[in-house]
């Protein structure tokens, strides 16, 4: 049967309405059950720290309550490869750390992409690292120890927490924009990292500030400049890299992304109710007493930076030859 043009269209825009209208029934009627957030990291650190306190306020917003669920290994990929798995419906949900643009390229044979595969949906907060020596080395600015640098090629060890970690590729980073040549020294974590500094095994680091401060303040480590665009707070007579080193900046951060194909209604939903727990007070000074700061914006403006960041470290980690363990 022949429909006439006028019905046909009619009939066809009632069913794309249809699909449009459902999206919007499930959005207002999400969440129906408890929402998780898979999280690349153990109990106890900044990364399930922060994912507890987003995960509170959402399940005080959102009605329903948020389990966090820790599976760090691998780089954080295991947490990745969970959530991958998840049907695209909004109940389960990453926390995507720069860890997850590191290992976009530094593990060639993940089972995922990680710029493919996801929704963005909101950033939470970014943590600056600092630059640590121990106090034997003779360099109290970050001039002084690339002049030291090259005036002792190869002689110098920079630790960090294991390979493809963020104190890691930042140490790369400041290695090709100075020229300096320096022997990277892994280790399994940060603390162990620093006790090595302490003991002058080690003599530069890229360090947390969560986990270097008080070092710093004893005066047993000499930090020499944050790593972020600006200065940190809790380090504010700190000078940051790029003042003497223009465009090197980095953060680690946290954000929140869903698989893809989530419904954007679910996604802005989501999107509206974390940028209004980060507007909390207590919320951001419990990130503030972490050395963070909040890192909020739309989920365009997440998802953009997430490619920088890949495109960034991906051109480290192939330029410096870094290889997964």
């Amino acid at each position: 049967m022949k429909l006439p043009r006028r019905k046909f269209l009619h009939l066809a825009a009632g069913a794309a309405a249809v699909p449009a209208l459902s999206r919007i029934a499930m959005a207002q009627a999400y969440p129906t059950r408890p929402v998780r957030i898979v999280v690349g990291a153990p109990p106890g650190g900044s990364g399930d720290i922060t994912a507890r306190l987003i995960g509170q306020s959402l399940s005080e917003r959102l009605g329903q309550p948020v389990i966090i669920e820790n599976r760090p290994g691998s780089g954080a990929n295991i947490a990745g490869e969970a959530f991958m798995r998840a049907p695209s419906d909004g109940h389960t949900l990453l926390l995507a750390s720069s860890a997850n643009s590191i290992n976009a390229t530094l593990y060639e044979k993940a089972s995922f992409d990680f710029i493919r595969d996801i929704a963005p949906v909101a950033g939470i907060v970014r943590y600056p690292l600092v630059m640590v020596v121990n106090p034997s080395i003779p360099t109290k600015t970050v001039p002084e120890f690339i002049a030291y640098a090259k005036a002792n090629p190869g002689r110098l060890n920079m630790g960090s927490s294991g390979i493809g970690t963020s104190p890691h590729v930042a140490g790369e980073l400041f290695k090709m924009m100075t020229g300096i040549n320096m022997v990277h020294v892994p280790y399994r974590g940060q603390p162990p990292a620093l006790i090595d500094m302490l003991r002058a095994q080690a003599d530069v680091n890229f360090a947390s500030t969560g986990a270097a401060v008080e070092y710093i303040r004893a005066g047993k480590l000499r930090a020499l400049a944050v790593t972020t665009e600006t200065r940190w707070e809790g380090l504010p007579d700190i000078p940051t890299v790029g003042d003497f080193l223009p465009g090197y900046e980095l953060s680690a951060w946290y954000g929140v992304v869903a698989p893809k194909n989530t419904p954007a209604e679910i996604i802005d939903k989501l999107n509206k109710e974390i940028n209004a727990a980060l507007a909390d007070p207590k919320i951001k000074a419990r990130l503030a007493e972490l050395g963070g700061s909040v890192f909020s914006g739309s989920p365009a403006e997440f998802g953009k930076f997430i490619a920088e960041e890949t495109e960034k470290w991906g051109k480290v980690i192939r330029a410096a030859n870094i290889k997964a363990e």
